[in-house]
């Protein structure tokens, strides 16, 4: 029991930050109706902004980390949706996925290239001490990951539905044209919308670096578990996201434990083809209808 419990805890943590990323996929989805599949590096290059900080700056981690989040609202919030989004989403939306596969790219080598292709040591914002939770043996840095990822996704749907912003954030979301007519500043909204979506991206970059590291090719399998997450959760509900983020984490950890670690990546594929033929728009999504 204490092993299993240790096991479902573990992967709750893992997909506690699946959910952080694939939220950004639901937000950006609802700003601009496309999939941003760059998502994956807009959480691997957080981390770099941190350790260049301390390097260049010379300041300490925690100075660090909020230097790497204003520069991750600049470039992966501002500049993303000014440079990126605003000019090609005219051309459709098409047009804009490639050039978000064009950017993860960009980013990726840009890392490699300027930064260091080695992976990377990143410090913990919290300590890494074990804890005995009814028997099983779990790491403190894991629960309060999973506890402040989860208070995030609280606190962020208490904004979007409890605010005048964020329900102004949703009519947007829904319908630009309508919300605008209302006196909604549909520019702004958007805006706000990729800004949480790059403070999002950070606090996972933070979370999961000193698990895995940082390196410039961790935005990839991350990406694609989160898109998955997303798909599986239910594309259009923030709620799906965490959802499917939450479901994949445990899975994964529940497989490698009772079954074999050598179908761990085999899993999200799986889990997905299953979401895809028995509930299209995923375990908490809805169905859309547009008029074309």
């Amino acid at each position: 029991m204490s092993q299993f419990l240790q096991v479902l805890l573990s992967g709750l943590a893992t997909g506690s930050i699946y959910a952080l990323v694939a939220i950004g996929f639901t937000l950006v989805w609802q700003a601009a109706q496309t999939v941003n599949f760059a998502q994956g590096e807009f959480v691997m290059l957080p981390a770099f902004f941190v350790l260049a900080a301390m390097t260049i700056f010379g300041v300490s981690f925690w100075p660090a980390l909020l230097i790497g989040l204003v520069a991750a609202l600049i470039v992966l919030g501002l500049l993303f949706k000014k440079l990126i989004v605003e000019p090609i989403l005219p051309h459709g939306g098409i047009t804009l996925i490639i050039a978000t596969m064009v950017l993860g790219i960009l980013l990726k080598e840009s890392v490699k290239e300027f930064y260091s292709a080695e992976a990377q040591p990143f410090p913990s914002m919290f300590p890494n001490d074990p804890i005995d939770v009814f028997g099983a043996v779990l790491s403190l840095r894991d629960m309060l990951n999973l506890g402040l990822s989860l208070g995030i996704v609280v606190l962020l749907t208490l904004f979007l539905n409890r605010t005048r912003t964020g329900r102004c954030m949703q009519a947007t979301a829904q319908n630009p044209a309508v919300a605008e007519i209302l006196g909604v500043n549909v520019k702004r909204m958007i805006l706000y919308t990729f800004l949480i979506n790059a403070a999002l991206a950070a606090l996972a970059s933070y979370l999961i670096s000193p698990v895995y590291l940082a390196k410039f090719s961790n935005g990839e399998t991350l990406g694609l578990i989160a898109f998955i997450a997303a798909i599986v959760g239910g594309f259009n509900q923030i709620r799906g996201a965490l959802v499917g983020g939450l479901l994949i984490g445990v899975l994964d950890n529940l497989t490698a434990a009772y079954v074999t670690a050598q179908y761990r990546a085999a899993l999200p594929l799986v889990l997905l083809i299953v979401i895809i033929l028995v509930r299209p728009q995923g375990i908490m999504g809805t169905s859309e209808g547009r008029t074309v």
